[in-house]
């Protein structure tokens, strides 16, 4: 199983930035975007896991979201890594807090001991909106920044629940499933 843990949005949310989005979606860029029922706040990337090694991940995620309280988490802004002359992937901004480095930080000490490398790179938090298509012309994305830029959206959730998920890959994308919703404290 190709696994990972998670923040989920609200689905009011996913459709809120579907339609502050929609403008740069219906812009005939060469990207594939990612569907609005599926954005979400990946904390850690786990890669192909057998069974047995997923219960024990789904003991730590419930163990590391009973240990947190529930937080705001602010969404706004947007961009593109690495960056905008050369875009692969198109994203929609997290504001970075305190509830959510510890959150993310509490998820890479739980997975370690069972094998999992810890992230070498700095926690980025961001919503994947979009890849661009490898084979791309260099002027298909004329006017995408200023497109980008025009992206209105600053909304602030309430993160109540850890999620460990599961990616099924298949040729018009992701689909991904909820194996475990950990509630964090009230």
């Amino acid at each position: 199983m190709r696994l990972f843990i998670a923040v989920n949005l609200p689905a009011a949310a996913c459709a809120e930035i579907a339609a502050a989005t929609r403008p740069l979606r219906n812009a005939g860029l060469p990207v594939r975007w990612v569907d609005a029922t599926a954005y979400h706040l990946t904390l850690k990337f786990l890669g192909e896991v057998e069974e047995d090694l997923a219960r024990a991940l789904a003991r730590v995620v419930g163990e590391v979201a009973a240990r947190h309280p529930a937080f705001p988490l602010r969404l706004r802004g947007a961009g593109a890594f690495p960056n905008l002359r050369r875009p692969s992937v198109w994203w929609l901004g997290i504001e970075a807090s305190e509830a959510l480095a510890g959150l993310q930080q509490d998820v890479e000490r739980g997975t370690v001991p069972l094998g999992f490398p810890a992230e070498q790179r700095p926690f980025s938090p961001h919503l994947t909106l979009g890849r661009t298509a490898r084979d791309y012309r260099r002027d298909a994305l004329a006017g995408a920044e200023s497109r980008l830029q025009a992206v209105a959206f600053d909304r602030t959730i309430t993160v109540e629940t850890l999620d460990l998920m599961r990616s099924h890959l298949t040729p018009r994308g992701a689909r991904y499933e909820r194996l475990l919703v950990a509630p964090l404290r009230p």
